[in-house]
């Protein structure tokens, strides 16, 4: 069954452009994996330091394969320099 992820951050106060910039690249990797379908970034209109992508996968273990991959991981650790705020993961079926 198909998956949706909706990845919740919150980005430091003037490092918007810089979580952007990672986004592009790991979807650029995101790509190539198995059972990625597609992927969008949403910044929020009225608090835009929050930003909210959303990852559709053809199942959830493709989803999960991708979340602990090294590429990702090596990512997320720099994604996390820029956040102020535990980021947050929601997985829903469709």
């Amino acid at each position: 069954m198909a998956v949706a992820v909706l990845i919740r951050r919150k980005v430091s106060a003037g490092k918007g452009y810089l979580l952007e910039k990672l986004y592009r690249e790991l979807v650029a990797l995101a790509v190539s994996q198995k059972g990625y379908v597609r992927a969008k970034t949403l910044r929020r209109a009225d608090i835009p330091d929050e930003y909210l992508g959303i990852s559709k996968w053809e199942t959830v273990e493709d989803w999960s394969r991708w979340l602990i991959s090294d590429v990702r991981r090596a990512y997320q650790e720099r994604i996390d320099d820029l956040t102020c705020a535990k980021i947050r993961f929601e997985i829903y079926e469709h």
